[in-house]
């Protein structure tokens, strides 16, 4: 009888993870419907948007890549710059497109290893982005 019950729990704890999008471009194992990005506008670059976001995940964690991703229809140029990161064993993406030339639009999503969402880190990491910015 506990063998059951702990076969249909585990069945219908599988069936709550599934794949996700990221920010990035990609696929990633999580929980879906959980609020897991923080997004923002800076009046900068997305040149040095996407610097400020490398220094902000080399400081916090590790840099795992960086890239770019083209076919992004928007009305400037088609082209966002991606940041992919590990903080605290946390996977980190920040995505950074130009709305116009002095403004760019950053998307910071954050996921845990069991696939949850860590919010908190999000905006962490989308106010210390920020920060450098000022300076």
């Amino acid at each position: 009888m506990k063998m059951k019950i702990f076969a249909a729990l585990f069945g219908v704890a599988v069936l709550a993870v599934g794949c996700v999008d990221t920010v990035g471009g990609h696929k990633t194992t999580g929980v879906p419907f959980i609020k897991d990005t923080i997004e923002a506008r800076y009046e900068r670059p997305v040149n040095d948007v996407f610097e400020a976001a490398k220094e902000v995940i080399k400081f916090n964690g590790t840099l795992v890549s960086e890239h770019t991703l083209f076919g992004v229809t928007n009305t400037v140029g088609n082209v966002a710059k991606v940041v992919e990161g590990k903080i605290n064993q946390r996977n980190v993406w920040v995505r950074m497109e130009q709305i116009d030339p002095k403004v760019t639009a950053v998307a910071v999503q954050t996921r845990t290893p069991a696939g949850g969402a860590d919010i908190d880190l999000a905006a962490s990491v989308d106010k210390q982005i920020a920060l450098k910015l000022v300076r």
